[in-house]
């Protein structure tokens, strides 16, 4: 026992990989939504490839009962983050079941309930470890095939990844039947559980493209899934590989921690990006869907072996995604999203001190300054070499991990081009090349403009206002006439007044609403023109307006308030919960504001999506409308899964703990809440 500790201890050390093989895995799994459980039997098939002592899974706070080896009870070790199988492995195959069960804190989430008809269940594993409510490998580099079956309520879709091989159904229950045909990692493993129609495309490939909506969004198909079926034909014909898996899904999911995720053969987003077709203008998914279904072969097919190499994955998605994105805006949005990302990177190096090849670099390094590295690489050797060294790198290294070094193995089969100065710019420094970008980036002749348009801004604007005019006239991309209006902010009125009625009579939705933005005092003279604004056909500019006028022009608010009293906005409800506050802010619109008080209230409880929660929140606390329910909803907020979301309801209890009289009103409800609610509260109070 003493030899055997001491192979444990060290064997830590190494990757078990190196010792062993997992090939596939079943699992027969169960769902409870009343308890947040999920439990199941494993059933997985292994290689050992040399003579080891002790295997190992991830599984963190997992219960788990009759493990046998190859049919036999075997000695096994629950360390509450591994189950640790303990036996003289040799060489062979062999076979491992057992079942288990687990509380998911964290990477499987219930969200809704069943009650209000709105009970999602969905999974994350990137970041979060699947092995909380899988055992399985938090190590990127044991890929397996994964088999799930799952068993839930009838009424309810069930998604995971792979191709849905068989559904029966018994006592209410269904039992959905997924398989994969080739190995992944554990991070890309999920599930999502939830009411949902589905919509089904091909692509020209043959690929099944399966698109999902919640129920009562189902008018929305069209604008929320717009141009995926073209993205994905664009990307399979640009990478130059065949789409790598049997299918591809994509279903939005209620209160997700990111934008999206790229698991495998089946992407969850944020239903933020469900939209109509007025807030496709503002809030379009095409981008993280073209990001997302980039992944399925950087990142998916072909896995960083560790995070030092992460650029790999999101450098590349997002490249990808960008000329995805200029298939269909054409190359004046691809340059504008390069200028736009070359000065977020640019101001950020004076500070950042993390270069891309670094496992603690930031995301705006790995993904737009590894984005960038690929153009700068792309537009060097040439397309021709680029295409032929990714299809290279990605057929040679299928189904497998990868470092920068392999990658850089294949530019070399097709070019000379000196790697080691480019690695060194572009991926082991942190300063921003601004001068080999701007030399590409001026190749567009909107950027050309824009850069003109810039080296004006110190000028009088009786110098340069002939020439603003005439630019904001021309087609010229909005990009740059926004940029002119940016220039106009601390002008004076009479000044100004000429360019910005040319703005809004451009009917550039972008350009109007950069107008909306920009001018927050409106003059008297400018107050119908301004007032078009609220006919956009767009939910952000008519947000803005409506606020700006109400506060601008007290003697109309009752007009404004008339003629934006049906509107909804995004599904955030960001049009509605900002009239209820303007209508409770006026003094003279309606006399009764009781029920206006419950519905804004109402939206800041845990019915709603957090997005909507914190948009009725901030409305509630900026004018000053507080009772205890919102407060209550305020401290549940504090719990919420996502950090952006907490993280917004914890800053201002904090704020609102500086007034003595709120700091009684939280200890007053304090008894009357639930435990983690309590924990919470006690931690900013005390």
């Amino acid at each position: 026992m003493k030899y055997l500790f001491f192979f444990i201890s060290t064997f830590t050390f190494a990757q078990q990989t190196q010792f062993v093989d997992f090939k596939s895995v079943l699992g027969k799994i169960v769902i409870n939504p009343i308890e947040r459980t999920v439990s199941g039997d494993v059933n997985y098939d292994f290689n050992v490839l040399k003579s080891i002592d002790t295997i190992k899974i991830d599984a963190q706070n997992i219960e788990f009962s009759d493990v046998k080896l190859n049919g036999k009870p075997i000695n096994f070790r629950n360390t509450e983050t591994q189950l640790q199988i303990i036996f003289p492995f040799t060489n062979g195959k062999n076979n491992l079941t057992f079942q288990y069960l687990a509380k998911p804190k964290q990477t499987m989430y219930f969200v809704g309930s069943e009650a209000n008809d709105n009970l999602q269940i969905w999974t994350q594993g990137q970041g979060k470890y699947t092995s909380h409510w899988f055992p399985s490998f938090d190590d990127v580099n044991e890929k397996v095939v994964f088999n799930l079956n799952i068993i839930f309520k009838k009424e309810y879709q069930v998604i995971s990844n792979g191709t849905l091989r068989f559904k029966s159904g018994f006592d209410g229950l269904s039992v959905w039947q997924y398989q994969m045909q080739k190995p992944m990692s554990s991070y890309l493993l999920m599930l999502t559980i939830g009411k949902f129609e589905k919509k089904i495309e091909k692509s020209n490939s043959g690929i099944p493209l399966e698109m999902y909506l919640g129920l009562k969004d189902v008018s929305k198909f069209e604008p929320t899934y717009r141009n995926s079926k073209k993205m994905f034909d664009f990307l399979e014909k640009e990478i130059g590989v065949k789409y790598p898996w049997e299918i591809y899904k994509q279903a939005p999911v209620r209160d997700f921690l990111y934008a999206g995720m790229e698991n495998t053969s089946a992407t969850l987003f944020n239903t933020r990006y469900v939209v109509d077709s007025t807030g496709f203008e503002d809030r379009s998914y095409t981008n993280v869907n073209a990001h997302e279904l980039a992944h399925q072969w950087f990142g998916n097919l072909v896995t960083a072996e560790s995070s030092k190499h992460h650029w790999l994955q999101e450098g590349f998605a997002t490249y990808y995604a960008l000329l995805a994105e200029k298939e269909i805006y054409g190359e004046d949005y691809f340059y504008s999203k390069l200028y736009e990302s070359a000065s977020q990177l640019k101001y950020a190096s004076r500070t950042d001190s993390i270069p891309v090849l670094n496992a603690k670099a930031s995301s705006l390094t790995f993904y737009q300054k590894g984005a960038w590295a690929l153009f700068v690489l792309h537009k060097e050797i040439g397309d021709k070499a680029f295409k032929k060294a990714v299809k290279s790198y990605l057929e040679k290294n299928a189904f497998q991990n990868v470092n920068t070094t392999d990658f850089f193995a294949e530019i070399k089969k097709v070019s000379s081009y000196d790697l080691d100065n480019f690695s060194e710019v572009w991926l082991e420094t942190t300063a921003f090349n601004t001068q080999q970008a701007n030399s590409l980036l001026l190749k567009n002749k909107s950027i050309q403009a824009l850069f003109e348009v810039d080296k004006l801004k110190n000028k009088p604007l009786s110098e340069k206002k002939d020439f603003l005019e005439k630019t904001m006239q021309s087609d010229v991309y909005f990009l740059v006439k926004e940029v002119i209006l940016n220039q106009l902010k601390n002008e004076k009125w009479e000044d100004k007044k000429e360019l910005l009625a040319l703005a809004l009579t451009t009917e550039n939705l972008q350009v109007r609403q950069a107008v909306a933005s920009t001018l927050t005092k409106i003059p008297e003279d400018f107050r119908l023109q301004y007032e078009t604004l609220l006919d956009d056909h767009s939910y952000q500019t008519q947000e803005i307006a409506l606020y700006h006028l109400w506060n601008n022009f007290p003697e109309y608010r009752s007009l404004y308030l008339d003629k934006s009293k049906d509107w909804i906005g995004f599904n955030d409800y960001n049009l509605k919960t900002l009239w209820l506050s303007l209508a409770l802010s006026s003094p003279d619109y309606a006399s009764d504001k009781t029920d206006l008080i419950t519905e804004l209230v109402n939206y800041s409880s845990s019915i709603y999506e957090a997005t909507t929660r914190q948009n009725a929140l901030e409305n509630l606390l900026t004018f000053g409308i507080i009772n205890d329910t919102v407060l209550k909803n305020l401290i549940n907020a504090s719990t919420h899964q996502m950090w952006q979301f907490s993280k917004f309801a914890r800053d201002n209890i904090r704020t609102l703990l500086k007034n003595k009289e709120m700091q009684l009103s939280f200890e007053r409800i304090l008894p009357n809440l639930i435990e983690k609610e309590q924990f919470q509260l006690k931690r900013l109070i005390f």
